[in-house]
C-alpha cells in the first residue's frame, strides 16, 4: 500500500498535495478519497481532516 512521504503547502501553511511512496503527486483531495477507497494510507489517527498529522513530512519542493 502506498503511503504519504512528503506534503506541499499553500503560503496560508494550508496542505495542497502529497507525494507518495511510489513518487507521485496527487492532491489533498485525491490523497483522502484513495485513503478512503483503502489505496492510500494515512498517518495513525488521520482521517484526512487535520494537517497536524503532516507536520513531521518533509516539503515535496
Amino acid at each position: 500500500m502506498e503511503q504519504i512521504v512528503a506534503v506541499q503547502r499553500n503560503e496560508a501553511g494550508g496542505i495542497i498535495n502529497f507525494e507518495t511512496s511510489s513518487g507521485r503527486i496527487i492532491s489533498y483531495r485525491k490523497a483522502v478519497m484513495e485513503a478512503n477507497e483503502g489505496t492510500l494510507q494515512f498517518p495513525p489517527d488521520s482521517e484526512g481532516e487535520s494537517d497536524d498529522q503532516f507536520e513531521q513530512y518533509p516539503s515535496i519542493f
